[in-house]
């Protein structure tokens, strides 16, 4: 039986695999927080958890105004 996987971390894990694969380049925005809601069908908080994690960890960069992108390298 596999571990239990709290949402936010299914998602921020999603997310960072898709940027080291390439899926997500340099320069991409992210989905919104309520697309990725919608998209793993959990509330936006859990989603915007996700992404807050990975911009404290400089995974990502937010832009005022414009969302989070992929920093370019």
């Amino acid at each position: 039986m596999r571990p239990y996987v709290p949402m936010y971390r299914r998602i921020l894990n999603d997310l960072r695999v898709k940027i080291e694969r390439g899926l997500l380049k340099p320069g991409d925005k992210l989905p919104t927080t309520k697309e990725l809601a919608d998209e793993y069908q959990t509330s936006v908080g859990t989603a915007r958890k996700a992404v807050e994690i990975l911009l404290e960890a400089g995974v990502v960069e937010g832009r005022q105004g414009l969302g989070v992108f992929v920093p370019d390298e």
